[in-house]
C-alpha cells in the first residue's frame, strides 16, 4: 500500500503572499529593533516579546521571534493555505509594520 503525499502547486498568488509575509517579517524586526534600541523596552507593547528581551536581549528575541514566525508562514505557505497567509500578512501590515512607522517618524 502506497501513500500520496499531497501535491504541491505553484501559484502566483501564493508565492506573492509569502515574499510579502517574508518581507513584512524582515521591516518588523529591523523597525523593533530600531525603534527598542532608540526608545527604550517600554516601546514594546507585546508582553511576550518584552519578555523576551529581558531574558534573552534585544537581539535575540527580535530574530528568535522573527525566525520562528517566518518558519510558520512557511508552513502555511507550504500547505496550500493562502488566503490564510495574506490575511495574516494585512493584519501584521497594519497592526505592526505601520505603527513602528508611525512611532520612528514621531520620534524623529
Amino acid at each position: 500500500m502506497t501513500i500520496n503525499a499531497p501535491r504541491m502547486t505553484r501559484s502566483l498568488f501564493g508565492d506573492s503572499v509569502i515574499l510579502l509575509f517574508l518581507l513584512a517579517q524582515a521591516a518588523d524586526g529591523c523597525l523593533t529593533y530600531v525603534g527598542v534600541s532608540t526608545l527604550g523596552l517600554h516601546i514594546e507593547s507585546n508582553p511576550l516579546l518584552l519578555a523576551l528581551m529581558s531574558t534573552f536581549g534585544l537581539g535575540t528575541a527580535v530574530a528568535s521571534a522573527k525566525v520562528l514566525a517566518s518558519v510558520l508562514g512557511v508552513s502555511l505557505h507550504r500547505l496550500g493555505v493562502h488566503w490564510a497567509l495574506a490575511t495574516l500578512t494585512g493584519i501584521y501590515l497594519c497592526a505592526a509594520v505601520l505603527p513602528w512607522f508611525g512611532i520612528l517618524l514621531i520620534s524623529q
